[in-house]
């Protein structure tokens, strides 16, 4: 006989079943009140067969996929309400300006549509709202990254490196120059893709800002079905997906310009103390 297959996520999942701890319980109260053994070792086999069986029930398993999927997504929720706390009182307001308005929609949509439920492609303004949030922590962060940093001296730095490499007469030190030179290129290079990548971010901001506004717009003057569904609701997701990507591409160039950093004070370090 072939016995199914046990995952073990899902065997512990049945034994931390209540049902499953109250059935033992149970057995042992009876064990007790009887001064017997009979009901305990009822009670083993059952429990045997209960982690048998259940464990690996395709229902059981649909489940614990669902109880799973909710804990993550009260997580997430959990995190993100975090990280809006820790915005300063504009961004706040536009995060929750934003709230309000998908709020807003779906109401006015069951309102001048006499509908009950709202249909799946308005409920994407959920997901929307999300990656606003998540769009902003990232161009805050990014933005407030270059605001600390003097741009304007690290170009200046590259120039007096260029300049010594130039009028070096010193192979040693005119190597250490060389180096340091180059270092501070990629430092420029890596601003330069920072500001692309808060720029675009930024844009995309706005984006979801009037299409939310847009949404609202058609709801309360164009009060159908047809017309709601005509909106480019993929355009933005498309949009916001490409914008996730940049952002993912771009991801290292805080660590290069920690690493930058450190590069060009152990350079330095090393040129001043080979005088």
């Amino acid at each position: 006989m072939d016995w199914p297959k046990i995952d073990s996520r899902y065997l512990k999942e049945a034994f931390k079943e209540p049902i499953n701890f109250w059935g033992m319980a149970g057995f042992l109260v009876g064990a007790v009140f009887f001064q017997d053994v009979t009901p305990l070792l009822l009670g083993l086999g059952s429990e045997a067969l209960y982690l048998t069986i259940v464990p690996a029930a395709p229902f059981y398993r649909r489940l614990v996929e669902r109880r799973t999927k909710e804990r993550a997504r009260k997580l997430r929720e959990a995190q993100r309400e975090a990280v809006i706390k820790g915005f300063d009182p504009r961004e706040r307001e536009a995060v929750e300006y934003l709230r309000w308005m998908k709020n807003q929609i779906y109401s006015n949509y069951k309102k001048f549509t006499t509908s009950k439920d709202v249909p799946g492609n308005l409920q994407t303004l959920d997901q929307r709202w999300e990656d606003f949030v998540d769009l902003l922590d990232v161009y805050r962060r990014r933005k407030h990254h270059l605001r600390s940093t003097n741009r304007q001296a690290v170009q200046n730095q590259l120039k007096q490196a260029e300049h010594s490499v130039q009028t070096s007469t010193d192979d040693r030190q005119k190597r250490i120059q060389q180096a340091n030179a180059e270092i501070l290129r990629r430092r420029v290079a890596a601003f330069n893709d920072l500001e692309r990548s808060v720029r675009m971010v930024e844009g995309q901001l706005q984006s979801i800002e009037n299409f939310f506004g847009l949404v609202n717009d058609q709801v309360v003057t164009l009060p159908t079905p047809e017309r709601v569904s005509s909106l480019h609701f993929e355009e933005l997701s498309d949009s916001i997906a490409m914008t996730r990507q940049m952002l993912e591409e771009t991801a290292d160039t805080f660590g290069m310009l920690d690493n930058q950093n450190r590069e060009l004070d152990l350079l330095l370090s090393h040129g001043s103390s080979s005088k």
